[in-house]
């Protein structure tokens, strides 16, 4: 099981997001930052993504890592819950009124990782496919 001190730090992140619904394909090249802030670390997310055709836009994203027991709590960057991590257990939902998040977290080749998101519902059918990798990691990672 990863901890808050594994991922301090700088990571380069990839990120595919396969919208069914739509018929498109979306990528995200960017960089990721685990950041001290009082009571756990403060992920911010900064990339360049490109969506089907449509010309690339800046993204970014603010999550809140905090200790919780023997596991990991992610909450929005408003305080909301989000989802949670610990021994044994990699994967959680996330419901968010009408449509259904379900993570799975691969850390089997720690410290390259991935975050894998399937999303359905009455708004969405989609596949999201994060992978992270120290900031200094040679060329063959994302």
């Amino acid at each position: 099981m990863i901890g808050l001190s594994d991922l301090a730090g700088a990571w380069r992140l990839t990120r595919v997001i396969e919208d069914r619904r739509a018929g498109l394909t979306g990528q995200l090249t960017g960089t990721c930052r685990w950041v001290p802030d009082g009571p756990g670390l403060r992920q911010e997310e900064v990339g360049v993504l490109t969506y089907g055709s449509a010309p690339p836009m800046q993204a970014s994203r603010v999550y809140l890592w905090r200790a919780d027991g023997d596991g990991l709590a992610v909450f929005f960057e408003d305080g909301r819950p989000f989802h949670r991590l610990g021994p044994g257990r990699t994967a959680d939902r996330h419901w968010c009124d009408p449509d259904t998040y379900d993570v799975t977290y691969d850390l089997g080749g720690w410290p390259v990782w991935q975050q894998a998101w399937t999303v359905t519902g009455p708004r969405k059918d989609a596949l999201i496919v994060s992978r992270f990798a120290p900031a200094d990691a040679g060329p063959g990672a994302p």
